[in-house]
């Protein structure tokens, strides 16, 4: 069974045979229920089922997933089809292999048996198995699907956030035209000007990806403060956003910078 008890033990055959209302329970439940308290005797119930506690399984702890491997209660197979579901059959059997080189052959056996004992013959399977290994394949289709749409809405998100600078540097050249005008006169050059404005799209995009890494660290121990779910800080993640941020602004700043530093000094002294 894979299963390790801390006190009492695992029901019998007969038990399950007998149909009788005996349950071996997580350590949580036991925490839930009892407090501290051996449970091994008393009594639970299911639904409106009474059972009785006859074994306390060792902590496991959570599993990969977050979930918690001690918030289980199991009981006799017949019990439960016939006390708690009022069912003839099972609905989904979990098996596992001895070793993961053994999962083919294993699920190539259970689908003899299974056709066998449904009689399907020349029929088409009137069940599902599925192994391990698919469903991993699915949870990491499904993950990289989503982290596809993140990289989307991230890339969207960079190319507004770029717009934005353009725009808001075009407006500051334009305001700013005289002063253009003066600091060419007193002797700046044009490399001077393409410099001072591609420093500024530089702060402006840098301060803005300083703000966005803030605020999503905040609302991630929010999350996670609400929901109890564990958050790390993806260090790598968040210098590769910064970089990114970094590059978009000197990227969209270049044309503004070089408009600037393209302007006549004469021209930019009579702007008003």
């Amino acid at each position: 069974r894979g299963l390790a008890l801390a006190r009492g033990r695992f029901f019998t055959e007969e038990e399950d045979r007998a149909r009788q209302r005996v349950a071996v329970i997580g350590a949580s439940v036991a925490h839930n229920l009892f407090a501290g308290r051996n449970p091994v005797g008393e009594e639970i119930r299911i639904g409106k089922v009474s059972f009785t506690v006859v074994g306390l399984l060792t902590e496991k702890g959570t599993d990969l997933a977050g979930g918690d491997q001690d918030d289980v209660i199991y009981i006799p197979i017949q019990t439960g089809l016939r006390r708690l579901f009022n069912l003839t059959y099972i609905n989904n059997i979990f098996i596992q292999a001895t070793s993961a080189e053994s999962i083919e052959a294993a699920v190539a056996e259970i689908r003899e048996i299974l056709r066998e004992k449904h009689r399907l013959r020349e029929k088409p399977d009137d069940f599902t198995i599925q192994s391990q290994t698919e469903i991993v394949a699915a949870e990491k289709e499904t993950s990289q699907a989503f982290t596809n749409l993140l990289g989307a809405v991230a890339g969207i998100s960079l190319l507004v956030g770029g717009v934005g600078i353009l725009a808001v540097m075009l407006i500051s050249i334009k305001e700013r035209t005289r002063e253009i005008g003066v600091r060419r006169a007193v002797g700046a050059q044009r490399k001077d000007i393409l410099l001072q404005f591609l420093v500024e799209s530089f702060i402006l995009s840098v301060s803005g990806g300083l703000v966005g890494i803030v605020l999503g660290v905040a609302l991630s121990l929010g999350a996670s403060f609400f929901t109890g779910w564990p958050m790390t800080l993806p260090l790598a993640a968040m210098l590769v956003s910064f970089c990114f941020a970094a590059l978009v602004g000197v990227l969209f700043g270049v044309y503004p910078a070089a408009k600037a530093a393209r302007l006549d000094p004469i021209a930019a002294l009579k702007a008003e």
